[in-house]
Parts: structure tokens; C-alpha cells; sequence
């Protein structure tokens, strides 16, 4: 679960529900697009608020950066005893609702940027409507389904929530942490803990099950999204359980993509370092001239 350093917004940034031709989400917003747009998908189990150490080093760039609750996630609702909405199809429909809404119909492009389970709803986004992008950024996101002992892990999470409500698989959740990760909660303080709470009961179940279903079935859409044309940044932390640094490696390779390893980070390095993300997604996208 992607750890925040904060659940406040920070100065200069305004939170409000983007109103969209399919529906309101939750948004933070920060910046203006002196040099562009950016709109940033979570992962799973993740929110808007993992992208929230990005907004000031970005602005300061001369980007505006969207960040986004996707359709029941957090503080978008959505319901919570129906996949159909959460169809990876449906999902990507979404992302070009919010990118009309952003834009205010007109054809100007954004930068996307997916972390994780977000990246193939980008990805699938892109694949729908390529023109409406300047360019896709897979943060910690590879080419197909997750690795074999993350597939474990999912699968234990999605028939918890079979017979499970939100709040005991949270209790559940916290028996099963690793000692070191309940460390690092009690070092973070307890207003942290009870923020990563909030956030989990926010969760629809129904979402939750048909995001990890398609993380564990996901295709490998490499070859679609390379025949696109659209320039492609794959960042990832040096070090990643879900999808192995090799593998994204690869994946670049095959994309002919800007590839960043961020050093000293892991599966988030939106939330393990901050700075170097948004430098590096700056320094990609300035570089477009």
C-alpha cells in the first residue's frame, strides 16, 4: 500500500470535484500550463494523494498536474457491489471525460502519467484515443500482468473481500504486516495510520476486485502501444517487487522509450522520491520541446 507523506494539500494547490460528462471525480490540482498538462492515474489501492509531493516541484516547472481519484477510489464514489463500472475499458473512457473536462473540449494534449495499476488504464486511454496525448508516462508499470508472488497477494486480498467488509480486511491487513512496515506506521505517527484507514474504507470493494482481477490477467500491449508513435517514459524505482526492474527495462526497450531509474526508491517513486520524480518527469517532457 503506496504511503503518502501527507493527506493535506499542499500551498498552492486547490482540491475540488471535476465535473465530467461521466460523472464528478476528487481532484488536486496545482500550477498553471505555462509549459503544459499533466493528469496523473493512482495504483491500486492508492488515491490522488500519492502524486501530492509532486504539485510544487512541477508547478515551479511550469506544469499543471492534475492527480485524480479514478472511479471508486477514495473520494470518487462508485459502486460497491458492481464491477461492470470498473471495466478497464470503462475506466479509460474516464480518463478522456477528465481530459475533455480539463481541457474544455478543445484538442489540446496532456501528458498522462499512470503509477502502477494507473498505467495500464493510461495505456489503455492512449490505445482509445492517441491524439487527445502529448505523451505517457508507465511509473512502476510494465508491459503485462504482475509478478507471480504479487498475484498471490492479490488473490488473497480479492477472496478476503468476498466474504469480508472493508473494515475488518483492514484489521486483517494490519495483522498481516510485516514487522518492519509496522515500524515504519508507528514512526510516521498515528495520524498517518488513521489518514491510510480513511482512505482504505473509501475504497470500493467492487473496484478493488475488478482492478486486481485485471492486474492478474492483464495482456502484454506492448507492441500496440509502440506502433502509436507516442512518446513514452518508463520510470520506475531500482528496486520493485511487482513488476522486476528487468522487465521494465525490456519493456523501454521495446517502446523505444525514455527510461528513468530513480535511485533509492521502490514500487512508489512518486512518494519515495518525490524530488527525483518530478525532476525526472520535467526534464522528459521539457525535452519535447
Amino acid at each position: 500500500m503506496s504511503r503518502p507523506a501527507t493527506f493535506v494539500p499542499p500551498p498552492g494547490t486547490r482540491a475540488y470535484r471535476l465535473a465530467t460528462a461521466r460523472g464528478e471525480f476528487a481532484v488536486i490540482e496545482a500550477g498553471s500550463p505555462e509549459r503544459g498538462t499533466a493528469l496523473l492515474l493512482p495504483g491500486f489501492t492508492g488515491s490522488k494523494e500519492d502524486f501530492i509531493s509532486l504539485h510544487e516541484p512541477l508547478a515551479a516547472a511550469g506544469y499543471r498536474t492534475i492527480a485524480v481519484d479514478g472511479r471508486g477510489q477514495y473520494e470518487t464514489p462508485g459502486p460497491s457491489d458492481d464491477e461492470t463500472p470498473y471495466a478497464q475499458a470503462e475506466l479509460a473512457q474516464d480518463v478522456l471525460a477528465q481530459v475533455d473536462a480539463l481541457t474544455d473540449g478543445s484538442q489540446e494534449r496532456v501528458h498522462l502519467v499512470g503509477h502502477s495499476f494507473g498505467g495500464q488504464v493510461a495505456r489503455a486511454a492512449v490505445l482509445l484515443a492517441p491524439p487527445r496525448f502529448r505523451s505517457l508516462t508507465l511509473m512502476a508499470s510494465g508491459p503485462a500482468e504482475i509478478s507471480p508472488s504479487q498475484q498471490q497477494r492479490v488473490k488473497l486480498l480479492r477472496d478476503a473481500l468476498a466474504v469480508m467488509d472493508m473494515g475488518q480486511v483492514w484489521e486483517a491487513i494490519q495483522a498481516l504486516e510485516p514487522p518492519e512496515d509496522a515500524e515504519d506506521d508507528l514512526d510516521a505517527g498515528l495520524d498517518d495510520q488513521d489518514d491510510l484507514k480513511h482512505r482504505w474504507l473509501g475504497n470500493s470493494p467492487a473496484q478493488l476486485i475488478a482492478a486486481g482481477r485485471q492486474l492478474c490477467e492483464e495482456p502484454d500491449r506492448v507492441a500496440e502501444l509502440a506502433a502509436v508513435g507516442l512518446p513514452v517514459h518508463v520510470l520506475s524505482g531500482e528496486r520493485d517487487d511487482t513488476w522486476p526492474v528487468p522487465l521494465l527495462d525490456d519493456m523501454a526497450v521495446r517502446l523505444d522509450a525514455h527510461r528513468t531509474i530513480v535511485h533509492g526508491a521502490e514500487h512508489s517513486p512518486n512518494s519515495d522520491r518525490p524530488r527525483e520524480t518530478a525532476e525526472a518527469l520535467a526534464a522528459f517532457w521539457d525535452g519535447m520541446g
